[in-house]
């Protein structure tokens, strides 16, 4: 899912492109990507667009009037500009938006179709439907420390929850807990002033070099190949390959449709964190350490795609 590095290069070229255009008209593939009755999409045609501004993962149009369209890409929603009056693409075509200068085409892959589009009469009710947390790259080392504290949870789930922070999602926080050195699931609770402090550093550095990689790839465009596994990160989606820092073999937890993958050598003290369904199912014989891991391994002679010793099943 697009996070704030790539919803920031995004708005960039979209107020390029749109500031001050007046929209022509609206154009729907698909119905379900609409999630709102009020106002009607028909009210937004001939209105300029004043600004398009990031909140949260969402991707929001402001137009005259006081009137907003927010739109959240989700997985896998991409844009595109075209010449004026461009088609909706068949195959995986979700909007289009006609300016006078061309026109900007939203489609999804994939048959899960998530992404969503609501429209607003005023600034209130998008900020009652969508309120955000603090936005990390202006937050001060303050006011960071009082919004990680204000819940106690792991770090990995504080960095995520968009009420506390804004734009921040699985694969970047994953980047940031490793710049820092900080385990994923030390509580908010237990955390010192020096691990705020370089937890508040990594944010700001790991969010602001990804941005500008983005901006540098996309190269005035849109970026193409927005995704959770980029190359040159150091632990995300890189489970079983080695941490660019220690050399050590980099690790994940694995839940539902997401996974947090961490180094144990820069991060846990050499611990491995037990992966809930794993270690349910291998119960004492969980390995607790690297060297542990080391011998399961040897013992058993492989280990399987999802991390459970071969013969283990």
């Amino acid at each position: 899912m697009p996070e704030l590095p790539d919803i920031t290069v995004y708005v960039e070229r979209l107020e390029d492109l749109l500031k001050g255009r007046a929209l022509g008209a609206i154009r729907l593939a698909s119905p379900f990507l609409l999630r709102s009755v009020t106002p009607p999409l028909k009210d937004f045609e001939g209105l300029r667009v004043t600004g398009v501004i990031r909140r949260g993962k969402r991707v929001v149009f402001a137009f005259e009037e006081g009137r907003y369209l927010a739109l959240h890409l989700m997985v896998a929603g991409r844009f595109h500009w075209k010449p004026a009056g461009a088609p909706i693409p068949k195959s995986n075509g979700l909007m289009a938006m006609d300016f006078d200068a061309g026109t900007l085409i939203l489609t999804e892959s994939g048959t899960k179709k998530r992404a969503a589009l609501l429209a607003f009469g005023d600034l209130a009710a998008l900020e009652e439907r969508f309120p955000v947390g603090l936005e990390p790259m202006t937050a001060s080392l303050s006011g960071f420390a009082g919004m990680l504290r204000k819940e106690n949870h792991t770090l990995k789930r504080s960095l995520t929850d968009p009420r506390l922070f804004s734009g921040i999602g699985n694969s970047y926080s994953d980047e940031i807990l490793h710049r820092a050195g900080l385990s994923p699931i030390l509580l908010t609770s237990k955390i010192g002033d020096d691990q705020i402090k370089a937890l508040f550093e990594a944010v700001k550095a790991v969010l602001g070099e990804w941005t500008d990689i983005l901006r540098a790839e996309s190269a005035g465009g849109f970026p193409q190949k927005v995704t959770a596994f980029r190359e040159g990160m150091a632990v995300h989606g890189r489970y079983g390959k080695p941490c660019p820092k220690c050399g050590g073999t980099v690790q994940r937890i694995r839940y539902a449709e997401n996974e947090t993958n961490y180094c144990p050598t820069c991060q846990t003290g050499g611990k491995l964190l037990a992966d809930r369904a794993l270690s349910s199912l291998l119960k004492k014989d969980w390995p607790r350490s690297l060297d542990e891991m080391e011998k399961l391994l040897a013992k058993h002679k492989g280990i399987g795609a999802e991390g459970l010793p071969a013969d283990a099943t």
